[in-house]
């Protein structure tokens, strides 16, 4: 959690919502989730149980604080991306917010990982989240690829694919403790969904060359997994 900013000498007082978050965690690392209250957060918050409630529904949403606000975020950047720009590269750059918004505080993003660990039902109400930053990721793939006959398919192929490769390296670096370069770590692991589903630019035509040319003939509707997995083939068989 951010620590409140100070303004001319004097503390700026922090969002109530983050009060309570703040408030929530660390009650959920001293006593445990189980064992932890709304009661006993809006006490050590300082103010009344509506408080609670009309930012958080509640308490697993308390551990989960700032996914709304990336989430909307992530849809604001989607929604303003050029369609002139690789729909996968944009879907990339959707993820690497999530990831930022972790690496944004290292300490609490470690500690909140292990508390999701230990909590069967924080587990279950992360998977929830995770699945609503790929909704969201396939519904802007799905716009872009809108008249493709497998555009529906390949959109909701390549979100699951970026989430599985976003949070891969987000969990491998959790798990550290926090060591390393996140960024990197991430950025890494989109670069392999970018060379197996970007999209390719229409290239000119080939100069005459002396090289040997591959040519390979796939059947109309195959899947685009199978069609590389075609070319990968024949590149090496030559």
């Amino acid at each position: 959690m951010s620590e409140a900013r100070e303004v001319d000498g004097a503390p700026k007082k922090a969002p109530m919502r983050e009060v309570l978050a703040k408030a929530a965690f660390q009650l959920f690392l001293e006593r445990g989730f189980e064992r932890t209250t709304v009661d006993d957060i809006v006490a050590r918050a300082g103010v009344g149980r509506r408080s609670f409630f009309r930012y958080f529904p509640s308490k697993e949403d308390a551990v989960f604080p700032d996914h709304e606000s990336c989430l909307a975020d992530m849809t604001g950047f989607l929604d303003a991306a050029s369609d002139e720009r690789d729909a996968v590269d944009v879907v990339c750059g959707g993820a690497r917010l999530v990831l930022r918004m972790y690496a944004a505080n290292p300490e609490f993003s470690v500690q909140r990982y292990r508390l999701t660990r230990e909590v069967p039902g924080l587990r279950t109400y992360e998977l929830s989240v995770v699945r609503r930053y790929e909704r969201t990721l396939a519904g802007y793939l799905r716009r872009r690829w809108d008249r493709a006959d497998d555009g529906a398919l390949r959109a909701e192929v390549v979100a699951a694919s970026v989430v599985a490769a976003h949070n891969n390296a987000l969990r491998t670096w959790l798990r550290s403790g926090g060591e390393g370069d996140a960024e990197q770590a991430v950025d890494r692991a989109l670069e392999l969904v970018r060379r197996v589903w970007g999209e390719a630019e229409a290239a000119p035509a080939p100069a005459a060359t002396d090289e040997e040319v591959v040519v390979m003939v796939a059947t109309k509707g195959a899947p685009m997994w199978r069609v590389i997995q075609q070319v990968e083939s024949a590149l090496r068989n030559d």
